[in-house]
């Protein structure tokens, strides 16, 4: 109960679309953060995993694999109600992460991909390169664009200081704030290059 708990296992349909890479909630699923706020996905809302950047997958995993399945679930939901601060989500998903079995240091390194999917829409237009959805034409297996390379280079020197970085979430953040800059404090939902609401999704 010290990292949240969840309503209990999510009830889930995949869909047909993007490849099959997305599911619909059939029931509503929650999660009860440690400072007692909800985090509600509701019934019919659709997900399509983590907020990691593509580049990250193969390090950190994929959008439905791992510990942090029920933490995406709820992150992707709190990224689409406009009324909620991404910074707020974000650290939703590390506690999150913690409360669905992740180690404190999975959670930290899955914490930074999310972050630096953030990090990455902000700061250029990376779009069309990190959103896994994006993506129209094939590549060679591992082919990566440049914005790609640099996002995976920014990741690998952030997770080593992590590696190092103490348990306390305030540490893991002002590491991860360090090598990324502060968020903006009122940063909301922002729009994928297909014009809807899943900043860095």
């Amino acid at each position: 109960m010290a990292n949240g708990s969840f309503s209990g296992n999510p009830k889930t349909e995949w869909l047909s679309d993007n490849n099959g890479r997305t599911m619909r909630l059939i029931e509503t699923f929650w999660y009860l953060d440690p400072q007692g706020r909800r985090w509600e996905a509701p019934a019919g809302s659709v997900t399509d995993g983590a907020t990691i950047p593509r580049t990250l997958w193969s390090s950190v995993g994929s959008p439905f694999t791992g510990s942090y399945r029920l933490a995406s679930i709820l992150h992707d939901s709190a990224l689409q109600d406009p009324a909620i601060l991404r910074i707020d989500a974000d650290n939703m998903f590390y506690f999150a992460c913690l409360a669905g079995g992740c180690t404190p240091l999975e959670s930290k390194l899955f914490y930074a991909g999310v972050r630096l999917g953030s990090w990455a829409t902000l700061t250029r237009d990376m779009a069309g390169d990190l959103l896994p959805f994006c993506m129209p034409l094939a590549r060679l297996p591992g082919q990566q664009t440049p914005s790609e390379l640099e996002v995976r280079a920014k990741y690998t020197l952030l997770a080593s200081e992590l590696l190092l970085t103490g348990d306390s979430f305030d540490a893991v953040r002002a590491t991860v704030d360090r090598h990324l800059g502060s968020p903006p404090p009122n940063q909301r939902v922002g729009k994928d290059c297909r014009g809807k609401a899943y900043c860095g999704s």
